[in-house]
Parts: C-alpha cells; sequence; structure tokens
C-alpha cells in the first residue's frame, strides 16, 4: 500500500517535470540557435533593410548610428522571442540564496546540471523546514495545552475542582495549528511580495492554490485507503467541517471574483483587507458552530435517553457513535447548556478508568503501580491527537528520528513516579503541619485474665523533631487495682525524633469464675506545645479464661478500599475463653455483588482453647472504580463445641441431670456454653481507593501530549539531534505489548546523517519549557521564514535554469514539498483516530485559512504600499485566476464524493468502507488532482487557451 502511494505521488511529479523540462529546453535551444543565425547573419554583413517591415524599419531609424544597427535588430528579435512565449531570460537575482553565474549563453547541458543542482537544494530545503515546522508544531502544542483550573458542580451538586484547557479545540485547529501546517506556504507569499519590491508572482499564490488541490484531492484519497479493512472513519464535528468546507471554496471564489470582477487586474486596498478579514470571521463561525450557539441551537435537534430515562438533547454524530459503541454518556439537561469542559475532564477520567480495568483483567496478577503505568501509556498512545502531534510524527519518521512510542512510555513512567511522590509529600505535609499530637494505638486492649501481663503502646504524631512528655495511670473500672491487675503510674519520654513508646501492665488470674472485667488507661499533663488526642483514655477488657465464651464482631459497620485486596474481619471472643470452640461464618449479597466485588466465603473458625480472637479473609475485587460504593454482609453463626472438647462432655453430663438436681456450679457450667453476641451480623462498606482516586486525578489532569512532543533543556535537544532512533512501525499499538528493542536500520543512518545538519541547527531554538512554548514558538517562526526565502530563491532559479513559469514550479513541486509531511501525519491520523477530523477536517479549514492569511496579508501589504505611493497594485489574473476558477469546480466535485459516502447507508463515513468503493472514490479524487495539474500546466504554456 505504500509503494503505490509513494509510486502515485512519484510518478506523477516525475511525468510533469520530464514533460516541462522536455518542451521548455527544446524552446531553450531552438531560441538560443535562432539568436546564433541572427548574429551570425548580421557578422556577414548581409543585413539589408528592404528585407524588414516598416515597424522594423522604425526601430532601425531610431538607433544613434550605424554602429548600433545590428545590436538593435538583434534586441528586437530577442524581444519578439520573448513575446512569442519562448521567455528566454536571464534569471534575476533573488533576495537570499546567491545566483548562479554567468547567465549568458549557456548551454543546454549546464541548464540541465544547474536544475538538478537546484532540485537538490530544493529537496534538502523541504527536509529542513519540515525539520524546524516539527519544532514549531511543538511549541504550538505547549501554547495550546496550557490549561486553567475550574471549579464545577457535580450529579450531587458537590464542588470539583479540575484542570481544563484554555484553547478551544476547533479555534486551535483553525489558528495555531493551521498556521504551523501552512506557514512555509503563507510565509513564501508574503516574502515573495516583498522580494518583487512589492509586485505581485506567481510562486506564493501559486504554491497555495496548488496545495489546497494537493490536499484537498490527494491527501483524502490517500486516507481514504488507507483505512483498515473492515474499518470507517467519520466526521465528529460535522458542522465545523461544512463551515470550514464551505469557506474553503468561498476563499477561492473570492479570489475569482477581485481578480476578474471587481476589478479586473488590479487589487485594492479594500479588497485585500476583506481577504484577511475572512480568516477571523471564519474561525469565529466555526467555533460558533462547534459550540451550538446562536441559529446552531435550533438546527438538527436529536435526542437520546439517558440513564434515568429521561430524554435529553444530544449531537447527532455523538447519538450515533454513542449507539454503535454502546455507550451511554454522561448528560446532564439539554446539549445547550452543558459543562463541556467538565464533561471532557469526566470522559477522559472514564477512558483512564476502563484501561486499567482492562489492564487489570489481562494482567491479574500485576503489581496496581504497573498497571497504571501501563494504563497511561494507553491513554495517550491511544487517545485522540492533536494535528501538531501527528505532524511531529511524521516528520521524525522521514528523517530518522524513530517515534513517539517510547517517549510516550518515559512519559506514563515520569508522570507515575511524579504523582506518587506528590502525594506522599502532599500527606507528609499535610502530617507535619498539624500540632504533636499524643494518644493510644490502639485504644482498646482484650486480654486474657491467665495473660500475665500485656504491652500498651503509646504514638506521638505530627511534629516529631523537639522532646516530648506525657503521664500515665490505671484507673479503676469493673476490674479492681490489687485484685484482677497491678495499678501503675508513671511518665513516658519522647526524644526528638522518635514517635512511641510502650510499658507494660500485669493481670493477676484466679480460679473464680468472673463476668469479663474492665478498666482503664488514661494520659495527662502532657509537655509544652503537645496536645492529647483522641484516644487518650484506653480501655482494657480482662475476659475470665473459666467459660466457653460469647462471639461477636467487633463492630457492625465496616469500611475498606477496593484497591485492599484480601480484607480480614475479625470474629472475638469474650466472658470466657475455655474449650475449643467452632464458628461458621459466611457472606450475603447486598448492593454488592459476589463474584463481580469480592469473592464469596463460607467456613468455620476454630477457636482453640484461651484463644480470643479469628479472622477469616474476604477477596475484595477490584474494578479501579472511580466512585464505588456498596456493601455486603457478614454472618457468624451458633458457635459450637468441639467434639472432642474436656468442658463439652461436661456439659453432656450436665444436661442429662433434672433440672430440680442442678446444682448452683451446674447452672453455671451450662451459662458457659458457646454462644453469639448481639453483633452476629456486620457490614463491610467497599469504597474507591482515596489513592487511586487522587492518582486518576492527577494523571487525567497530566495525560496530554504536550510534553511528549515538547523538550526541556537544550541537553535533551542536542541528544535528540545527535542519536539514531530506529523507526517503530506499531508505535501506536496497545502499549501494554512490551517494545522490543530495535535496532536501527541502515535507512535510519542514511536519513539522520543526511538530515544531521538540520537537526543540530536546529537543537539551538529554545525548549519548549520556556515561558509555555511562546519563545520556541517566535523563534521556530523566523527560522521558518527565513528557510522559506531561500526556498523562495531556489524555486525561482529552478524554474529560470529549466524555463519552467513560476506558476508551474508552484503548483507542481513547491506544493508538494510543502505538503509530504502533511500527506504522512494525516495517514497517521487516519489509521490511530477514531474519527476523521484530523484527516478531512483539517484539510479544508487549512485550505481557508491558506487563502485568507496568506494571500490576504501579502496583497494588503502590497496593495497598501502602492496606495501610500499613489499607486495600484496590478496582478494580472492569468494563470491563477484559471486555477482558481478550476479548483472550485473540481473542490465542489470532491466535496460532493466526501458526503454521498457518508450518506451511503453501506458506507455510512468519509474515510474507509468496503474496498471497492473506497478504491473508487479515491481514484476520482487522484483524476480530479491529475486533470487539474495538467490542464494548469497546459494553459501556463499557452497550450490550451481559455
Amino acid at each position: 500500500m505504500k509503494l503505490l502511494i509513494k509510486s502515485i505521488i512519484t510518478g506523477g511529479l516525475l511525468v510533469f517535470f520530464i514533460y516541462a523540462t522536455a518542451q521548455s529546453l527544446a524552446k531553450v535551444q531552438e531560441a538560443d540557435e535562432t539568436r546564433a543565425s541572427y548574429r551570425s547573419s548580421f557578422n556577414r554583413s548581409d543585413f539589408s533593410l528592404k528585407d524588414q517591415s516598416p515597424f522594423h524599419s522604425r526601430r532601425l531609424r531610431q538607433a544613434p548610428d550605424d554602429d548600433g544597427q545590428g545590436e538593435t535588430e538583434i534586441s528586437y528579435k530577442e524581444e519578439k522571442l520573448e513575446e512569442k512565449g519562448n521567455e528566454i531570460r536571464e534569471c534575476s537575482q533573488g533576495l537570499v540564496l546567491p545566483l548562479w553565474l554567468p547567465q549568458k549563453n549557456i548551454s543546454l547541458g549546464d541548464r540541465l546540471i544547474r536544475g538538478f543542482v537546484y532540485f537538490v537544494i530544493l529537496v534538502y530545503l523541504f527536509v529542513g523546514v519540515s525539520i524546524i515546522a516539527d519544532r514549531f508544531m511543538a511549541a504550538i502544542e505547549a501554547i495550546t495545552s496550557i490549561e486553567r483550573t475550574v471549579v464545577v458542580r457535580g450529579p450531587n451538586n458537590e464542588k470539583k475542582t479540575m484542570s481544563v484547557r484554555i484553547w478551544n479545540e476547533t479555534v486551535a485547529n483553525l489558528t495555531l495549528m493551521a498556521l504551523g501546517s501552512s506557514a512555509p506556504e503563507i510565509l513564501l507569499s508574503v516574502i515573495e511580495i516583498y522580494a518583487k519590491d512589492f509586485e505581485s508572482g506567481d510562486l506564493g499564490p501559486g504554491t497555495i492554490v496548488g496545495s489546497a488541490a494537493y490536499n484537498l484531492f490527494m491527501i483524502i484519497a490517500v486516507c481514504m485507503i488507507w483505512i483498515p479493512a473492515g474499518e470507517v472513519r467519520r466526521i465528529r464535528h460535522l458542522r465545523v467541517f461544512i463551515v470550514t468546507a464551505a469557506f474553503s471554496i468561498f476563499a477561492y471564489v473570492w479570489l475569482w471574483v477581485i481578480l476578474s470582477v471587481t476589478s479586473p487586474g488590479i487589487i485594492e486596498v479594500w479588497e485585500a483587507l476583506v481577504t484577511l478579514l475572512f480568516f477571523p470571521i471564519t474561525v469565529i463561525w466555526a467555533y460558533i458552530a462547534e459550540r451550538r450557539m446562536l441559529v446552531y441551537k435550533y438546527m438538527d435537534k436529536n435526542f437520546r435517553v439517558n440513564k434515568r430515562g429521561t430524554v435529553v438533547a444530544g449531537e447527532h454524530d455523538q447519538v450515533e457513535m454513542d449507539a454503535e459503541k454502546g455507550r451511554h454518556p454522561l448528560s446532564v439537561g439539554f446539549q445547550s447548556t452543558r459543562n463541556s469542559d467538565a464533561e471532557a475532564f469526566d470522559e477522559a477520567r472514564r477512558e483512564y478508568i476502563t484501561v486499567l480495568s482492562e489492564l487489570r483483567q489481562k494482567y491479574p496478577e500485576a503489581e496496581l503501580e504497573q498497571l497504571e503505568m501501563m494504563a497511561q501509556e494507553q491513554v495517550i498512545s491511544r487517545g485522540n491527537k492533536s494535528r501538531a502531534f501527528y505532524r511531529v510524527q511524521a516528520t521524525r519518521k522521514m528523517v530518522g528520528s524513530g517515534n513517539l512510542m517510547r517517549k510516550i512510555q518515559e512519559r506514563a513512567h515520569s508522570d507515575l513516579t511524579e504523582v506518587k511522590a506528590s502525594l506522599q509529600a502532599s500527606e507528609e505535609d499535610d502530617e507535619d503541619e498539624q500540632p504533636t499530637r499524643v494518644y493510644f494505638e490502639p485504644g482498646h486492649y482484650t486480654v486474657m485474665e491467665n495473660c500475665g501481663e500485656f504491652e500498651v503502646r503509646i504514638v506521638r504524631r505530627g511534629d516529631i523533631h523537639s522532646y516530648s512528655t506525657v503521664e500515665y495511670e490505671t484507673q479503676d473500672g469493673t476490674a479492681i487495682a490489687g485484685t484482677d491487675f497491678i495499678g501503675k503510674k508513671g511518665t513516658l519520654c519522647f526524644p526528638p525524633g522518635v514517635d512511641e513508646q510502650r510499658f507494660k501492665i500485669e493481670v493477676i488470674d484466679d480460679d473464680i469464675f468472673e463476668e469479663d472485667e474492665c478498666f482503664y488507661i488514661r494520659l495527662f499533663n502532657p509537655s509544652e506545645n503537645v496536645i492529647l488526642a483522641v484516644p487518650q483514655i484506653a480501655t482494657v477488657m480482662i475476659l475470665d479464661d473459666d467459660h466457653a465464651g460469647i462471639f461477636a464482631f467487633t463492630d457492625s459497620f465496616f469500611e475498606t478500599s477496593e484497591s485492599v485486596g484480601l480484607y480480614e474481619v475479625t470474629v472475638m471472643r469474650y466472658s470466657g475463653a475455655r474449650g475449643t470452640v467452632i464458628v461458621p461464618y459466611w457472606t450475603e449479597d447486598e448492593t454488592a455483588v459476589g463474584g463481580k466485588d469480592f469473592e464469596p466465603v463460607r467456613g468455620e473458625l476454630i477457636f482453640e482453647n484461651n484463644e480470643t480472637e479469628k479472622n477469616f479473609e474476604v477477596l475484595i475485587l477490584e474494578e479501579s472504580s472511580y466512585e464505588k460504593d456498596v456493601s455486603f454482609k457478614v454472618h457468624i453463626g451458633i458457635p459450637r463445641l468441639a467434639p472432642d472438647d474436656e468442658l463439652q462432655a461436661k456439659i453432656q453430663e450436665v444436661e442429662k441431670k433434672n433440672t430440680k438436681d442442678l446444682t448452683e456450679l451446674d447452672r453455671i457450667l451450662l451459662l458457659s456454653k458457646p454462644r453469639n453476641g448481639e453483633l452476629s451480623t456486620s457490614h463491610i462498606r467497599i469504597r474507591e481507593s482515596k489513592e487511586f482516586r487522587a492518582t486518576v486525578d492527577k494523571l487525567v489532569a497530566k495525560a496530554n501530549t504536550s510534553a511528549v512532543l515538547g523538550t526541556s533543556s537544550w541537553k535533551e535537544q542536542f541528544k535528540d539531534a545527535l542519536t539514531v532512533i530506529p523507526a517503530d512501525e506499531s508505535e501506536f499499538d496497545d502499549a501494554d505489548e512490551d517494545v522490543e528493542e530495535v535496532v536501527p536500520s541502515c535507512l535510519s543512518y542514511i536519513s539522520h546523517f543526511v538530515c544531521l545538519f538540520w537537526k543540530v541547527l536546529f537543537a539551538f531554538v529554545p525548549p519548549t519549557n520556556i515561558s509555555g512554548g511562546y519563545v520556541t514558538f517566535l523563534v521556530s517562526i523566523t527560522v521558518i521564514g527565513i528557510i522559506t526565502a531561500v526556498i523562495g530563491d531556489a524555486a525561482s532559479y529552478f524554474g529560470c535554469a529549466l524555463n519552467i513559469k513560476d506558476s508551474v514550479t508552484a503548483i507542481l513541486f513547491v506544493a508538494l514539498g510543502t505538503s509530504i509531511p502533511d500527506t504522512f501525519a494525516s495517514m497517521i491520523a487516519a489509521k490511530h483516530d477514531e474519527g476523521a477530523d484530523n484527516c478531512i477536517g483539517n484539510v479544508t479549514g487549512s485550505n481557508a485559512v491558506n487563502v485568507f492569511l496568506g494571500i490576504g496579508l501579502a496583497w494588503s501589504i502590497a496593495s497598501i504600499y502602492h496606495m501610500s505611493h499613489g499607486g495600484t497594485f496590478n496582478v494580472e489574473p492569468g494563470t491563477i485566476g484559471f486555477a482558481v476558477g478550476l479548483f472550485v469546480a473540481e473542490a465542489l466535485v470532491a466535496i460532493a464524493v466526501i458526503m454521498s459516502r457518508r450518506w451511503n447507508k453501506n458506507i455510512g463515513a468519509e474515510l474507509g468502507g468496503p474496498r471497492g468503493s473506497k478504491y473508487f472514490c479515491a481514484s476520482i479524487l487522484v483524476f480530479l488532482w491529475v486533470f487539474y495539474v495538467t490542464i494548469c500546466t497546459l494553459e501556463a504554456y499557452d497550450i490550451i487557451r481559455i
């Protein structure tokens, strides 16, 4: 497929180059022979006045003397040859590039050599302007990626803070992005005006018209067949496309009007200024259409049902795309009133969560941090890119600078590391900012009567860099000091950097059955700058070890994060710990569904003798949901003593007795059977991970391509300039696949060394992180202007050497040279974007901008200059007017072909579709371009006359 596309482009170029060169050089050689014969006849002195016409005689009679008659006649004959269209002329000095001397008596071989050298120079200059345009587009991406913080209200009226881009996508595409891709054509038109002393030329306008034809016909044709089999691409912002397409055709109609109708051959100041004024009008109108403002909100109404069953308004294209994908977009009210910034942020967030969920299913054993990095790669690589991204990617592939996949991976890893560090630092800062706090951790202790002694832990949080003290003492409860435990009192010291202290308390064991008892430990009298936090009183429960006990959960409600993995549920045993007890447990669905939110469990806990606490685990399934809030129940059943337990045998003997015969000890023994407490059922609430939520918000806010395209230092730029990076054909495949290290090919090395001069030179351009990319923008456009001036000179010399008219040189060579990078950028965009906006919409927008800004600015400068000097700015309609008229007619046909594919039920899209239909439509567009170039060339050489 690539070979076919390259063959079409190269073949057309070579055919017309050979044709134009052969015709021109034949005329040059004929003219040189004619001139030589005239000079030979004059040298033989056989010239006679009677052989000349009266007009010739008048020219000769005006000669000052006989010695000048021969030269006068030669001059006349040469002028007549020029009038006949042979254009035997000497090349004029250019603006920047020195002229190749001499210019007189040049042989055919010399002309061919000079033409070849100028052609090579042109190609090398086109490579250079493409590389600096790479930096220029990176600066534009950095500028249009500038964000602002906004506060919006969510579905529950809660406030959310998010970052949104300042630049509207449509406005950015029609202003800075269009300027970035069309800067050489626009600057060439302006520079040519200055180089020709504010007189009109054919090179600048011809390049703009030729580039428009190539963009509309050839780029769309290539993209149409470049879509993978079975896939289609639709224009998502159809209203914007209609506006830009209408203005792109109107732009050339307007050119024809001012050239041939209102003031034929003269461009007045108001005509030039109105042409320039149409540029902001186009941008504003497209913005209005994209935002559905003014009359657009009453047009093309479509409705859909949201999740609540409410009918709401929606965009026609979006409704269809949602129906195709089975999605239910977030809708709040009518389309005209919904907050697009909030929706864009939510959509990006949902995309990140969806990708992370897919990766978790694909790699269940992977760590969450690794999955987050892979998801960040895919969010950047799979999402829709800007026009700048594809242009830079295409340029780098052509000049041996590799692809952006590696930078995307590095960026994802860097972003995740930065986010994690930021979150950790934020937590530490929050902790450090709080005052010094001292409290028990934990605040509740449960110990057996026969434990001997247990350890109590006090922690210090906040600022721990100073010396702190706090006193403690025990207090009686139902447990009495000296009878049930040994009372204690003392002072705890926290040296700088120490965040916890421990001490032990002894429990007294006896053989008397008692109910569970408790006592307390309190903290008091902290040192200066220390506060006592909750819990500042710890409760100690002493469990009697003479009976089986009561079993219950520690709380009726638990809350956990979905990222916890295995969640431990604790069952406590109190009021006795004697004997081996079996306690059944199980889970029950509520809003949380077993198998989806958690793994259902059922089993039995076995409490050994004197064991007071047992845990069972529930696996929480992580869906990486941003706002998850579901719950399920856990139950414990009726506990029972193990069949082989000694206590069970004693209880069974007592149960055989008559109730009247039971002693007090027997009754106490029966009461000591294990039983459930009040909390035999508990609810577990699963909520989203706060860390995950914070990570998602931060990564989504950073998920743009400006940092991938841009550079942060001169060191990075020179390193990239001197490094050969292989071009990976799978640069936009799923980022979860391992990208193998590829050795640069021979072609990569050749491309690198050919372009090394430009790469090193443009590494001196300031990095994009300086002043948000504005410095890079200004320096890059200045360099593009300088190179474009050289391109103008080289193109003019090239045409002059081979006797090719500037209008033909512009349409054939310069237009193609400036449009080839856009061709490959559009091919990448067509393959990897969900829509066709970056392929088709940007073509029509760029064509309109080229005329309104490129020709409008140049002609405004020239017309104002001539008006200030009392003259007029003259522009002969000639080939430009003819080319404009022909382009308008063919553009209408092309737009009709494109839209018919969209409305065709079997295709339903502008790009892709069935193999036969897309090749048929693409061949029509290719024919339109070939026909356009052929007719314009023939008309320029007066082979056909219109």
